[in-house]
């Protein structure tokens, strides 16, 4: 079978979840038969493909979607989205309707993001299938923390938050729950997908924020990091659930994280909880995560890995083939 790769022409500019995402499933789907190309717009060559697999409905997603149908092939569209009734003002909820009704199935991350998706556009449940977000293996194995320490000049405690530097992914707010914390640093790892907004975080943090630039992905000092924090913190106003968040836990770090989204499906009882329209509640959930222990992961490498999460996304597309 032949997949073909495509997402929208910015998305590798400062890439985030939805990229390491995509790159994952590049990665781990031959494993399961699955002979994926990435879509290079000089050479398209949809015709030598069984299907379509587009990620993000980033507007303006609406016109690949619709020529990949009017070639008549199958389309799956991946949404990385949590859009509630109080919050569907903010996208462009139209065009995110036509490119779902376009698609064969849409595929997200959780079951509660499946139902809500499907109320929200009021659209066929059976549309929506979820396939879990998964965790590479390094991510369940130990690295020194004095790595990240040696190689970042950062000896002092500190709380971590990696993501790209946006409203979305809350920093600010986190920066101001982190002043109940004078004992410690926060240290920021991440593109600044909004100049201007990180320009903010880094004027009100002062010297109690460490940015530390970017780290590629597959890093060992990334892992290090993970290790290295007293806890991970992810405020963001919605998650699902948040690859930062699930390599952090597979690596054994304290965790922190938004209730908005679909991180309760994935993390249950074990981590702290926050309302990331709340500084006290971040600040609150930060007191909770650093009274945990630290240690093994909860998240099982055999059932979290993403070669064993892709095995339904192989099953989709097959379905779509004997349609």
């Amino acid at each position: 079978m032949k997949v073909l790769f495509a997402t929208y022409p910015m998305a590798f500019h400062t890439p985030g979840g939805g990229e390491i995402q995509l790159l994952a499933y590049h990665k781990h789907l031959p494993a399961h038969g699955v002979d994926v190309t990435l879509f290079d717009p000089w050479k398209p060559r949809f015709l030598e493909h069984d299907v379509v697999h587009f990620f993000s409905c980033v507007g303006g997603s609406v016109h690949l979607c619709n020529f990949v149908k009017q070639l008549g092939l199958p389309l799956v569209v991946s949404s990385s989205l949590w859009v509630t009734e109080e919050t569907k003002h903010l996208y462009p909820i139209g065009e995110i309707h036509h490119q779902f009704s376009l698609a064969d199935r849409v595929v997200a991350n959780s079951e509660i993001e499946c139902e809500t998706l499907a109320r929200i556009f009021d659209l066929p449940r059976e549309k929506f299938v979820s396939v879990l977000n998964g965790v590479e293996p390094s991510f369940y194995e130990p690295v020194p923390a004095d790595l990240f320490r040696q190689k970042s000049g950062i000896t002092e405690r500190f709380i971590l938050n990696v993501g790209n530097i946006e409203p979305r992914k809350n920093q600010l707010a986190l920066i101001r729950a982190m002043k109940s914390f004078p004992e410690l640093k926060l240290v920021l790892i991440g593109h600044q997908r909004d100049p201007e907004y990180a320009k903010a975080c880094f004027a009100e943090g002062g010297e109690q924020v460490v940015y530390a630039g970017t780290l590629a992905h597959a890093s060992p000092l990334l892992r290090s990091a993970y290790a290295a924090c007293e806890a991970f913190v992810l405020p963001s106003t919605l998650e699902t659930p948040g690859l930062a968040a699930l390599e952090a836990h597979a690596a054994g770090a304290r965790i922190a994280v938004t209730k908005v989204g679909s991180t309760e499906e994935y993390f249950a009882q074990h981590v702290a909880y926050l309302d990331p329209f709340s500084v006290d509640s971040i600040a609150g959930s930060i007191h909770a995560a650093l009274a945990q222990p630290r240690g093994k992961s909860v998240l099982q490498p055999q059932d979290l890995t993403w070669r064993a999460v892709l095995s339904p996304l192989k099953d989709l597309y097959d379905s779509l083939l004997t349609k």
